[in-house]
Formats: structure tokens, sequence, C-alpha cells
């Protein structure tokens, strides 16, 4: 092999080589982090709700342009759930005080035990007296559903009461109760002190997002109660459309409201899948704004190994004269340039490697991030050495097609 002239020739024209070097490094260094965080980000968005079938699910917020009491929000909410239902194509409505992903809701305190003076978590706290089980698919791990005998109507002006049963996700469970397997009977108190009012969990279910689906299990430590709620100045109603058919019965839903409130209502719909691309809006700009990123690196190193592979042939064209002259194959030559291409980038992809770990230990210190895995650096110093070899195989193949008369002529 020839690494030993060809890192002589290389120790004697310095900053050409050390410029790749530098650039295949810190390429590698912010690709490998750069695609780590893509792919973090896309395990983020990817993230299940709990509710089957998002694309058939959307919620309507229903405004009331004047005041009303207790016992008239009850009836008119029954009664827009009841046009709802009458709506051709809607399979299931849940009145709801939240739906997942919509970065709006509430969250209640809960301890496991009335002595605790600081809370155990905090839950996202849904609230409805038709069962989200039916129409968001929930799916239930243990224990039972609400019936309507455990439904209380609550005004939330005038009352503070709580129901005594609670329906709660199982990270709710895990977090409460570490260790247990079984979650149903046990009793959780909501709030923090003496005034913490306790409620009977009597079903679980796997999985369910709050409305901000923040990240690790706060995202998903939810629960449920079966309560009919009025003080509000809107009622929202998710409801669950035949497969294929959410857009025509969003519509009709609509108008229906609207014409049974005698245009008395503002009416305004949404869908679950817009309400996860709102959620999920900054993490897929910031991954595709991370790819472009490293679309464009790539191509300036290559670039970068073109130019300098380019300078370096034409500076040595009496040599690769010579060599010719004294019997160098066409293959020789290619092999030397590529040989010392692959050195080069070895040198920066070893410094790169270096350099993705010191980053990455940064983000991980700075901003909680995973630790980069070693996949990243291998895939990353594979990609730099083909590209390497792809880039700088034109500008060899082009000395080693120069005759030896051409090449050694006197400018």
């Amino acid at each position: 092999m020839e690494i030993r002239p060809i890192f002589s020739a290389l120790m004697r024209n310095k900053t050409g080589p050390i410029l790749v070097a530098v650039q295949v490094a810190l390429s590698l260094a912010i690709l490998a982090n750069a695609l780590h965080i893509v792919n973090i980000r896309q395990a983020v968005t990817a993230r299940p709700s709990g509710v089957t079938a998002e694309s058939d699910i959307f919620h309507l917020i229903v405004r009331r342009l004047r005041e009303s009491g207790h016992e008239e929000q009850l009836a008119t909410q029954k009664a827009q759930a009841a046009t709802l239902r009458g709506v051709p194509g809607v399979l299931s409505v849940a009145d709801t005080n939240q739906v997942p992903l919509s970065r709006s809701g509430s969250y209640n305190s809960f301890v496991t035990d009335l002595k605790q003076d600081k809370q155990t978590a905090a839950t996202s706290y849904y609230i409805s007296p038709d069962s989200l089980v039916k129409t968001w698919g929930l799916k239930v791990i243990e224990g039972r559903d609400f019936v309507p005998s455990d439904v209380m109507e609550i005004d939330q002006n005038t009352s503070k009461e709580q129901p005594g049963v609670i329906m709660i996700s199982k990270t709710l469970g895990e977090r409460a109760w570490p260790g247990a397997t079984s979650y149903v009977g046990k009793t959780l108190y909501m709030g923090v002190g003496p005034e913490a009012k306790p409620a009977r969990v009597i079903g679980v279910i796997e999985r369910l997002q709050s409305p901000g689906a923040q990240l690790g299990v706060d995202g998903e430590t939810t629960s449920i109660v079966p309560v009919r709620l009025t003080g509000d100045s809107f009622s929202l109603y998710t409801v669950r459309a035949e497969p294929g058919q959410r857009e025509r019965v969003m519509k009709e839903a609509e108008e229906a409201l609207r014409k049974a409130g005698n245009n008395q209502v503002v009416v305004k719909s949404k869908t679950l899948d817009d309400d996860r691309k709102d959620r999920y809006r900054a993490d897929v700009g910031l991954a595709w704004m991370l790819i472009t990123v490293s679309a464009l690196l790539l191509l300036i190193t290559a670039s970068g190994i073109v130019g300098m592979a380019s300078l370096w042939v034409t500076q040595r064209r009496k040599q690769i004269g010579v060599r010719r002259a004294l019997g160098a194959r066409r293959v020789d030559i290619l092999r030397y340039f590529i040989t010392e291409n692959i050195l080069i980038t070895s040198v920066g992809v070893t410094a790169g490697v270096l350099l993705a770990l010191a980053l990455n230990q940064l983000l991980v210190s700075k901003l909680e991030m995973e630790r980069l895995p070693a996949a990243y650096m291998l895939v990353g110093a594979g990609v730099f050495w083909v590209l390497g070899i792809v880039a700088v195989y034109g500008p060899a193949w082009r000395a080693a097609s120069t005759s030896p008369a051409l090449a050694t002529r006197s400018a």
C-alpha cells in the first residue's frame, strides 16, 4: 500500500487536508445529533393518544348568547346531545370539558393519603356524563365504565361537590400506587389537605393523553369523572362519526345545532387530527429544519471534497504523468487518491465522533435530552466515508485518464 508516501505528501501540504477533515468533523457532529433529535421528535409526534381511529373524531364548541340557570343549562345540554345523536352518520356523542391534544384543559392535584401535605401528582381531569370510553374507543383494562347512576349533576358556581367514583389511566395508577398490580377499589383524594375529596377507582384505562400531551408520564396521568357540569358559557361535545364520513357529519352537526338553537348559539368545530397537527406543529417544524440543515451539510461537505480533490489533482499533474510514464496503471492512480481521501476522512470522522459526543453531553446536561446512541455515529461515519469516496472518484478518474505526455507538458 501507498500509505507512507501519501502521508508524507499530506504533511508537506497540510492546509487542504486539515480543512476537509475539520469540515467532515463538524458535519458529522452536527448531523449525528440533528438526526437523533429528529428521531426523538418523530417518536414524540407518533405517540398514541389512546383514542381509537382519531380520523373519525371531531368536537363542537357551542357558546350561548345569553345567560341561563342550572336547570336550563342541563336541559339544553341534553337537548343538544340528542340533536347530535340524530345526525345521520353519528355513532357516539359525549359532553366533555376537554379533549386530548387540544392544549387547553383542567388539572387537579391528588393524594393517596389524607396525611400528605404535598400532592402525589396532578391529573388531567376529564369530566363527562356520557361514555368517553365508547365515543373515543378507550381500552378498559380493569374494572368498568360508568353507568347512568354514577353521574352527578353539579353547578360549579354554587357547589364544590366531587363525584365519589373515578376512572384512571394506567399511568396514574402506577404513579399513585407504585408496585401495585390492581387499582380498582383503591381510593384517591382529589386535592391536598383536609378538604380533599375521596374518589373510589372503578375502572382503569390503558392510555389517555392529556390536552397538553406533555412528554413523559405527565402526559398520560389522566382521569375521568361522571359529572354533568353547568356554569360555563359554552358546552363541548366530542363526536365519533362513521368511518370516512367525518367531514359531512361535522358540517351537518353544526347546522343541526344552529337550527335547534334558533341561531342563538355560536358553533365552532374542529377535528382531533387538527388538534394533533397543532400540538406537534413545532416538533414537525424542528424536524424538517434539521433535516434540511443536514442535507445542506452533506452537500457542502461533498462539494468541499470535490473541490479540494480537483485542486490536488491539478497541482500534481506532473507527478501523475511521471507515475504513468513509469508504468503506473489507471487503477493505481485512482487507488492513490481514494486512499488519500479515506485517510483524511478518517481523521475527520474520529474528531467528529468525539465532537458529537461532546455536543450531545451538552444537550443532555442543558436540555435533558437522551444520550446519543452509537448507531448514529457509526452510520454517520459510514456516510462520510462513502461520500468522500464518491466525491473524489470523479477528479481521481480524470487524473488517472490523463496521458503521460499531456500531464508532463510544461504550461
